[in-house]
């Protein structure tokens, strides 16, 4: 009977972890992008700069052209409100000045909600960014997206302050 009930208690506890998501610790996650104050430190070598000016169509000369890289949204949304327009108003500009240029589009989240329910939503948030510089000429072709969900926070922080500024569509430029 005590190995009956061995067998139960293993079975059940085997039943109970199998259906438990592998969540990916800091060391799987891909590398962090450089972020834009990183590439406005660094001076002279693969960031854009030649004896400080920007190299047309680097890095450094889309973050001195835009207004931001960045477009934020409100919670559970992927909607662009007037600000956000503007500034992707501006990316398609410099875009269509600098036609050899690919860029990736990441959606992120904030916080809160499921991981599959921030990826998908940062999936929207990318392609709603995406589809937005399409509408302005930029061709298809030219753009990819990601979504990071809520695994890249831009801020650290368990408040509205902090999830306002994680709620984005950032538009990568590479190196």
């Amino acid at each position: 009977m005590n190995r009956r009930t061995s067998l139960i208690a293993i079975a059940a506890l085997l039943s109970l972890t199998a259906g438990c998501a592998h969540r990916r610790t800091v060391a799987e996650l891909p590398p962090q992008p450089p972020s834009s104050t990183d590439t406005a430190a660094n001076s002279g070598d693969q960031s854009g700069n030649v004896a400080g000016a920007a190299i047309p169509g680097s890095r450094r000369d889309f973050l001195q052209s835009v207004p931001s890289d960045r477009v934020f949204f409100e919670t559970d949304s992927y909607s662009l409100d007037a600000q956000s327009r503007a500034t992707l108003d501006a990316q398609a500009a410099w875009l269509a000045r600098n036609a050899a240029v690919r860029v990736t589009i990441e959606g992120h989240a904030d916080e809160r909600g499921t991981r599959e329910y921030n990826l998908a939503l940062g999936d929207r948030r990318a392609n709603s960014a995406r589809d937005y510089l399409q509408s302005r000429g930029v061709a298809a072709a030219r753009m990819q997206t990601i979504s990071w969900g809520k695994e890249r926070p831009a801020v650290d922080g368990h408040d509205e302050t902090a999830w306002a500024q994680n709620r984005r569509a950032v538009t990568v430029v590479p190196e």
